[in-house]
């Protein structure tokens, strides 16, 4: 009996299913390139392919989007690979973007130049703007050739992936800048917790190597002499024993800062022009094969940059594109945060600096009008109290005395009668201040004027009888009594205490006294004259230099501020007083203008006069002489 050979039969089972295998992958990979908008010359050749596979007795396919125009660039793609009526349909295409309108004709053999088969071209999308122009060369007698509009039809049909693609793109777009922006709150929210500059480079390299899949993240910053000092790496704590790999991410970084752009290695399309040198050389460093690089430089918020990134992977997954804008962005977000942490972190001299010369920058850039103005008021007005000249006062308080003191002092130990006046009063010459109870006087001048009388009595008849001793004892008896007589009359007169002038009575009230004992030799009342006065001025020693003699000034007296009356010093004494915790000379002057309500013991403060000098000096001198005070004080 005969047996089929079963190798045959086991490959004619096979070979279907081969080929609807190979079918299915080719429709997949076509699905897969109309999914990958992004790739957009991948997009149309998905869909030139897919199109004319379904379109019976294609030999051929081209796809112009957008249509051809002057100085646009176009997209041209073309099925198959070798495609031998590619000329011609160029050729149909153009001529159906400018007509606007399906254009069917015979073709020809290539190399023969015979007729062979049917192209047919036409626009896509609106009428009045296509979006691409498709061109279809058919087999000669196959279906689609019979009849071309189901040609048109078709790739009408399938013209909504073209006008999506536009929608797909941007859509693709948003999403990665959406993505971008989360990743880059994320990291705004990881650093805002952070007062520090190192803590915040740390928290940086740590989150960036987690989310961007590196092995390692260094982060740098700028000095002041243009270099980079490393500040963080990702996962590590110290790196001060690893000089030769920080020096060779140092040069990495500075590489980048220097051509003020991202440098890749491998390079990607965008970094081809960037020298990676230095990056090359950490590679080298790193010893592992496959590993790339990618470094973003940090700007600040005037474009200056501030310190760079590296990423590192150490394995065979290199950097793509998606991955340089998202670290572009972050590196744009982190600038302006790190310059403010890097001023933060300066000392008060920086800070000073970095003020002055902000500024600088603001009175003489374009901006600020207002501001310029005021520097230049303010000048005007420094260079004004520099050279214009004032009259330079020395101010001190002074009090108002009479010339003339007098005080009125009990005579002798007695009683008080009478007071009929007090501190306050004014009062004339010859008019009573006290009276003291004189019976005691009376009865003593009584006493020895009866003594004095008996003894004259006495003398009288001693000089009768011619006793001569008697006489002589009387004699001395008689002037005895006498003075004694003289005496109790003094007193009684001077129990009688009047004013010796026109007088303001100073001190002294005996009015709640009367009855009262006073001592001898103790002040009753103190008067001055009516209108004679003398300044006391109470100096302060550091203006003590620059008061003379016959100088004037005025003076407000409290009680009449609005009335300065004009002195002239008379006396310098050369004695201090300790007041206030100040020591002040004492410095005489008088009025040299009459005031009817003057009164004395009137306080008020005194400007004198001592000479032209510059306004900045005489509103600065304070201050100077403190300063130099205290430089003399503690400096060697």
């Amino acid at each position: 009996m005969f047996e089929p050979d079963r190798s045959s039969t086991r490959s004619a089972e096979q070979t279907p299913q081969l080929r609807t295998t190979v079918a299915e992958s080719t429709v997949l990979q076509h699905w897969n390139g109309l999914a990958d908008a992004g790739n957009e010359a991948s997009f149309c050749s998905a869909w030139l392919s897919m199109q004319c596979s379904r379109i019976s007795g294609a030999t051929g396919g081209l796809l112009m989007m957008p249509p051809p125009a002057k100085g646009q660039r176009v997209v041209s793609t073309s099925w198959p690979a070798q495609n031998p009526s590619l000329r011609e349909l160029m050729r149909l295409a153009e001529r159906a973007s400018v007509e606007r309108s399906i254009v069917i004709s015979p073709g020809s053999d290539a190399v023969s130049a015979q007729a062979f088969g049917v192209l047919v071209a036409l626009p896509l999308g609106p009428v009045s703007q296509p979006i691409a122009v498709a061109a279809v060369a058919l087999a000669s007698g196959s279906s689609a050739a019979l009849a071309p509009e189901t040609v048109a039809e078709q790739l009408r049909w399938g013209a909504g992936w073209l006008e999506a693609l536009p929608w797909a793109q941007t859509s693709k777009e948003i999403s990665s800048g959406v993505d971008r922006a989360t990743s880059c709150l994320d990291l705004l929210a990881a650093i805002g917790e952070q007062p520090r500059l190192q803590g915040m480079a740390m928290v940086v390299a740590n989150d960036l190597a987690a989310r961007f899949g590196c092995d390692r993240v260094s982060v740098g910053v700028m000095r002041r002499n243009g270099s980079i000092r490393l500040r963080a790496i990702s996962h590590s704590a110290s790196f001060k024993n690893q000089g030769r790999l920080v020096d060779a991410i140092e040069n990495a970084m500075e590489e980048a800062v220097d051509q003020r752009s991202s440098v890749a290695y491998p390079p990607l399309p965008s970094t081809e022009r960037a020298v990676a040198m230095a990056h090359r050389a950490l590679t080298d460093i790193i010893r592992v094969s496959g590993a790339s690089l990618l470094s973003v430089v940090m700007a600040g918020s005037k474009g200056g940059p501030v310190g760079a990134i590296v990423f590192e992977r150490h394995r065979a997954e290199s950097f793509d594109m998606n991955v340089l804008k998202l670290a572009e962005a972050v590196a744009a977000l982190l600038g302006p945060v790190v310059e403010l942490q890097l001023r933060a972190n300066r000392l008060l001299a920086g800070r000073m600096i970095d003020s002055a010369g902000g500024g600088f920058a603001a009175v003489l850039g374009p901006r600020r009008p207002a501001l310029k103005l005021g520097v230049i008021g303010v000048i005007a007005l420094a260079l004004f109290l520099t050279f214009a000249k004032g009259e330079h006062r020395v101010t001190a308080k002074a009090v108002l005395e009479g010339e003339l003191q007098r005080a009125a002092v009990a005579p002798f130990d007695g009683f008080v009668r009478s007071a009929p006046v007090r501190a306050g009063d004014t009062v004339k010459g010859g008019e009573l201040l006290v009276a003291l109870d004189d019976r005691d006087l009376v009865l003593d001048r009584l006493k020895w004027r009866a003594e004095r009388d008996k003894l004259l009595q006495k003398h009288q008849e001693a000089l009768a009888k011619h006793d001569r001793s008697n006489l002589v004892l009387l004699y001395s008896q008689i002037r005895q009594a006498e003075a004694q007589l003289g005496l109790a009359e003094e007193k009684l007169a001077r129990a009688r205490i009047v004013a010796p002038f026109d007088a303001h009575v100073v001190s002294g009230d005996l009015s709640q006294m009367l009855g009262s004992p006073v001592e001898k030799g103790k002040t009753l009342f103190e008067l001055t004259p009516l209108d004679d006065y003398r300044l006391i001025i109470h100096v302060d020693e550091r203006d003590v230099r620059y008061i003379a003699v016959e100088q004037r000034g005025s003076i407000a007296l409290t009680g009449m501020p609005g009335d300065p009356l004009p002195m002239i010093l008379s006396k310098i004494t050369p004695v201090t007083v300790a007041e206030e915790g100040r020591n002040s000379f004492r410095v005489e002057g008088r009025l040299t203008g009459p005031s009817p309500h003057l009164r004395p013991g009137m306080e008020g403060v005194a400007k004198i006069d001592t000479g032209q000098s510059s306004l900045v000096w005489i509103w600065t001198r304070r201050v100077v002489e403190w300063f130099r005070l205290v430089a003399w004080k503690y400096l060697p």
